[in-house]
């Protein structure tokens, strides 16, 4: 129940540091839509009434514990609802099925005027029960044009609807107009009003249990929230509703010994998850996900690159060309959000998912302290980074990746010249990598490998960027997956004292393409594919007879280089005598180190570099 007891004491202290603040909802509340807006005085009688925008129909109501899970039968909210419950004369104006809500309303009214005489009433509450009572509220609003009703019949239109929803299931609020002016007349932003009906609701709930979350004696629940992810989302993440199926059968005799959580921490727990999605919550398809620290200080968005985390940040600066200026960027970054936490915050990563349209389930979470996240932070960051061709400056820099990045680069396909992952897929990969990155756990090997065989399939895309984009990726992945392998840390740029076969050989591969390309027209070359492209997949698993069949292909592009041929020709010269005739000859696939070889050497023959043009 940890993370029960977490959310319990998000909400606890977001309402000890600001009272004021109902961004949050307080318990024995919800939200609803709201339609039309109805204005009395203080004594009950109508004033006036208008529809409601969409943009501001969002309204604050209280719910009781069946009225908050309502799905079907008759149950009525406790102040604001649908006209098909507040309004007497509801069966002059309506039609068809429940043209007769004789039933909805007698549950309404009789709910509301027991309120309205407990020891727990409040003027708002008086003034709307004693003018519901009067079953005019239909009447009044077809007076006001609020309704509109058919010229011959006198029923409401069946074709006009308010903000898309038909007239006779408008949902209805509520304003009060008080002598004392200096009171707020709506009822849903009122506080006094709140508390009011906490206190009310409070004094009827007398099923005293366990608490498993608090470990406290108190009132419990088995009816808990929905909409934890948006307004329209039913799924709930606790339900015990299930008395015929294999919820807990077999397990318990009933649902009290499977789970008992007291109702007012259900509410503070549901409330606080609702409030941390609503402001910090990252969606990727069904799931989302959200993180936060018990102080509630803010935390850089997991999903990007530290270079995405600052709106400040000028990317206009100096070039970032080495893995320790890009290592001090990250440290930087993360001071400036460290300093701001409390010593011996805790971090929660919290995801959630749809198991069925009903349910929730909790896909990942995890507690950590604050100095070992952001440390697995850094250590990703530093370990997945890459040469990245940065289109604003025209060079390459180092950058790391965000989850996005490798998700649609992994199993994407390209799409309006774009690479997209499917949403189903892309959850799924996500949820992977944020164990990954904030857990420290290792890189999954399958997601490695998608990006080795995408980036060894150039002829798979359309766009070059596209290609390029992923052969980016997996260098980065490369990198990451030989650090946790304890294989050693890859330089972020070419090494000439790299020995590897495959680096080697992805070094040949680099300069084949790059002297085929030189050799073109320049309206061709980004037309025409190299051969050192179109045999690269090729070429990756049988290196050595490939290579032969290139270099074959590369004569008359020499010829047609003339003297810029000497560069190319000495740079293979230079790789070849790295390689040990057996190791040249060998009839073996290449490692994904031969994607880096291939990067890193193009990198370095690119004309900015300063290597490169002290050599040519």
């Amino acid at each position: 129940m940890s993370w029960m007891n977490e959310l319990i004491g998000v909400y606890d202290q977001f309402n000890e540091n600001d009272a004021s603040d109902m961004s949050l909802l307080p318990i024995s509340h919800s939200t609803a839509n709201a339609q039309i807006q109805v204005t009395l005085d203080e004594d009950g009688n109508f004033v006036s009434a208008d529809t409601v925008i969409k943009e501001k129909a969002e309204t604050i109501i209280p719910v009781t514990e069946d009225s908050g899970a309502r799905s079907s039968g008759i149950c009525p909210m406790p102040l604001a609802d649908k006209l098909i419950y507040i309004a007497g004369d509801y069966s002059k104006y309506a039609v068809g099925k429940k043209a007769d809500n004789e039933d909805y309303f007698s549950a309404y009214i009789s709910q509301l005027k027991q309120w309205s005489e407990s020891e727990f009433s409040h003027p708002a509450v008086t003034a709307i029960y004693h003018y519901l009572s009067k079953a005019q509220i239909m009447s009044d609003l077809v007076n006001a044009g609020v309704l509109k009703c058919e010229d011959k019949t006198g029923k409401l239109a069946d074709k006009i609807k308010i903000s898309g929803i038909a007239q006779e299931d408008a949902f209805v609020r509520f304003c009060v107009n008080y002598a004392d002016l200096s009171k707020s007349n709506q009822t849903w932003m009122d506080r006094s009003l709140y508390e009011s009906f906490i206190g009310y609701n409070r004094s009827r709930m007398n099923h005293v249990q366990l608490c498993y979350a608090t470990g406290k004696e108190c009132p419990v629940t088995y009816k808990h929230p929905s909409k934890i992810r948006n307004s329209g989302d039913k799924a709930k993440l606790i339900s015990a509703n299930d008395e015929s199926g294999f919820t807990y059968r077999g397990r318990f005799k009933n649902k009290e010994e499977a789970i008992s959580v007291g109702y007012e921490a259900s509410q503070k727990m549901h409330n606080a998850l609702k409030w941390l999605i609503a402001r910090q919550g990252m969606n990727f398809g069904s799931m989302t996900v959200v993180a936060w620290t018990q102080a509630l200080e803010n935390l850089p968005d997991i999903t990007k690159n530290p270079r995405d985390w600052d709106e400040d940040f000028d990317d206009d600066e100096a070039v970032i060309d080495s893995g320790q200026q890009y290592k001090e960027l990250i440290q930087q970054m993360i001071f400036s959000y460290r300093s701001k936490l409390k010593p011996n915050t805790k971090v929660m990563i919290m995801a959630v998912d749809a198991a069925t349209t009903g349910r929730l389930s909790i896909a990942m979470y995890a507690e950590l302290e604050e100095s070992r996240f952001y440390h697995n932070l850094e250590q990703w960051h530093t370990g997945t980074a890459a040469l990245r061709y940065n289109r604003k400056k025209n060079c390459s820099e180092v950058y790391s990746f965000g989850i996005y990045d490798i998700a649609n680069c992994a199993y994407g396909t390209e799409q309006n010249e774009r690479l997209v992952c499917d949403k189903n897929v892309f959850s799924k990969v996500v949820l992977r990598l944020f164990s990954c990155m904030a857990e420290g756990t290792p890189l999954p090997d399958d997601i490695v490998r998608c990006l080795y065989h995408n980036a060894s399939n150039p002829s798979a895309y359309e766009k070059a960027y596209n290609h390029r984009q992923v052969l980016e990726t997996a260098c980065g992945m490369i990198r990451m997956m030989n650090i946790e392998k304890r294989k050693g840390v890859i330089s972020l740029a070419y090494d000439p004292n790299e020995t590897n076969r495959s680096y080697l050989f992805g070094c040949l591969l680099a300069i084949a393409d790059k002297a085929e390309r030189e050799a073109y027209e320049e309206e061709d070359r980004n037309k025409r594919v190299t051969t050192a492209r179109r045999y690269w997949n090729r070429f990756s698993q049988n290196p050595y007879q490939t290579w032969q069949r290139i270099e074959e292909h590369l004569n008359p592009y020499f010829d047609k280089l003339k003297e810029k041929s000497v560069y190319y020709q000495v740079q293979i010269q230079k790789i070849m005598d790295k390689m040990t005739m057996e190791n040249f000859e060998k009839n073996q696939a290449l490692e994904p180190e031969y994607l880096l070889g291939y990067h890193h050497f193009m990198a370095y023959m690119y004309p900015g570099n300063k290597e490169h043009k002290e050599e040519k």
